[in-house]
């Protein structure tokens, strides 16, 4: 799948999503058993997300007798990098440090995810660079040094 319908993958379609990579293959009715239960979604609501999803590229579909079965067409691991490497891009590249300082403070991790996370930031500590280019708007630079560098 084209990194770009990654993208515009709405909340409603990953909840459907995280049905279909959790299970690998899925009707449409056992998305919305599911999600009905999850969500209290009802069928119609479902078939129109899985529908979008199908349209972006996201899901598979396989006709099986009168009815489909859909796959995702991503693995969950490539859509949620997409969608962070999208998220973080949009940002001030001075905030970054601070808003992922934010996620780790709020996410519950295991001693593995901890001990691999300051392994990497021990590696890229070695060659990060003392003042991080900003990116934002050209003469509207709200960072602290507002001369391109934070």
């Amino acid at each position: 799948m084209e990194v770009s319908s990654a993208l515009n993958i709405s909340a409603a379609e990953w909840q459907v999503m995280r049905v279909a990579w959790t299970l690998g293959q899925v009707s449409s009715q056992t998305v919305s058993e599911v999600l009905a239960e999850k969500m209290a979604w009802k069928a119609a609501t479902v078939k129109t997300l899985v529908g979008r999803l199908v349209k972006k590229g996201a899901l598979t579909a396989t006709r099986d007798g009168k009815r489909y079965l859909y796959q995702p067409a991503i693995s969950e691991q490539q859509a949620m990098d997409t969608a962070s490497e999208v998220f973080i891009n949009q940002l001030c590249q001075h905030k970054v440090g601070k808003t992922l300082l934010k996620m780790v403070e709020e996410t519950t991790l295991s001693q593995t995810d901890i001990a691999d996370l300051i392994s990497t930031l021990q590696t890229k500590q070695k060659t990060a660079p003392e003042q991080v280019v900003c990116n934002c708007l050209p003469d509207n630079c709200q960072c602290a040094a507002g001369d391109g560098t934070c």
